[in-house]
């Protein structure tokens, strides 16, 4: 098993020990009562949801770094994919006078009053995975997190390679795009990344559609896409459970998944690689590409809380490394602005 394969494995692992426990929860809710007595540093954690897979292991990844072992209690809320839960949660924390709010945001806008709230009762906040817009950046601390157009460009910069490995013209491709949730940086990330990319290369960018991330919404807008379009070849899922719900439509209507769209196959693309059926449909070839999103973010949290516990100042913004991974061995390497990618085996 290689490298990127064991990885998930071990991803997968760990959100079928935390999800199997049924009490994943416990420091959620009653860490607090607990956290004064034991002189532990309280973190309060605002998690989107749990929509995808990804999510379940940036969340498992978390949990695990912020432990009572490790000096830490972990106050948890799932904000179920709702601005105004994770709004109310963060209120929450204020009110139980948290020493740190982490906060992964539904969307991007729509903070700025919370987010004064806590700087003003002197608790910094540190954003994970996605970002926040807002007009003053000193309303929280740092941000950890991927840099989503660059994860779009790699995957476009893949797209034109292997096509024109192929043989195939850039107007003769015909792709849709899945999007993941409107608003998210991911999805803005990831959006622009293709779509500037089909401006420049004169592809035929045929539909923007949402899946907000989840296998059921990508089959049910993917049934939608077939039905509009009897051209598709190209489908850029913005996550693994999208792509995973496309290919069940595309192979309900009769057709193949796969990288052969020269002789009638349909190529998807997507984002992620934590899912093991995605994983398993790479290696099959029926997903032709991932774009590595690595959610491990607590040790690297950590790392930042504990610099703020120093009186340190850490980077405003911190990038996680991330890769391309295919079992297709036309590409081996992308380039954007002078910066070679490679393109890891992902098959056995």
């Amino acid at each position: 098993m290689n490298k990127f394969a064991k990885l998930a494995m071990g991803l997968l692992l760990s959100v079928a020990m935390i999800a199997g426990c049924g009490s994943s929860s416990i420091q959620k809710d009653n860490g607090e009562e607990t956290a004064e007595e034991k002189n532990l540093i309280t973190i309060g954690f605002s998690q989107l949801g749990a929509e995808s897979d990804w999510r379940s292991a940036n969340t498992v990844s978390m949990q695990s770094a912020f432990v009572p072992e490790e000096g830490y209690n972990l106050i948890y809320k799932n904000g179920q994919q709702k601005q105004v839960n994770q709004i109310t949660a963060i209120r929450t924390f204020i009110q139980q006078e948290v020493d740190y709010i982490v906060l992964a945001p539904v969307t991007e806008s729509g903070w700025d009053s919370v987010l004064g709230e806590a700087r003003d009762a002197g608790i910094p906040v540190i954003l994970v995975d996605r970002r926040v817009d807002v007009p003053d950046k000193n309303l929280y601390s740092c941000w950890v997190g991927s840099d989503f157009e660059l994860e779009g460009r790699k995957m476009a910069a893949w797209i034109q390679k292997y096509t024109e490995t192929i043989g195939m013209k850039a107007d003769e491709l015909h792709i849709v795009n899945i999007q993941g949730t409107i608003g998210s940086t991911a999805q803005i990330g990831r959006t622009r990344g293709l779509a500037n990319a089909a401006r420049e290369n004169g592809w035929d960018l045929m539909a923007e559609v949402t899946g907000d991330f989840t296998e059921t919404k990508g089959r049910e807008v993917m049934s939608g896409l077939l039905k509009r379009f009897d051209n598709i070849n190209v489908v850029y899922c913005e996550n693994d459970n999208e792509a995973i719900g496309a290919i069940d439509a595309i192979e309900a209507a009769g057709k193949k998944a796969g990288p052969n769209i020269k002789n009638g196959e349909i190529m998807v693309v997507s984002f992620d690689g934590v899912n093991k059926e995605a994983l398993d449909y790479a290696k099959e070839g029926k997903i032709s590409c991932i774009a590595e999103c690595n959610p491990l973010h607590g040790p690297r949290v950590k790392a930042l809380v504990e610099m703020l516990v120093e009186g340190m100042k850490p980077d405003k913004f911190n990038y996680v490394d991330e890769k391309l991974f295919s079992s297709i061995d036309d590409v081996t390497e992308v380039e954007i602005d002078g910066v070679v990618y490679p393109v890891q085996d992902i098959g056995e």
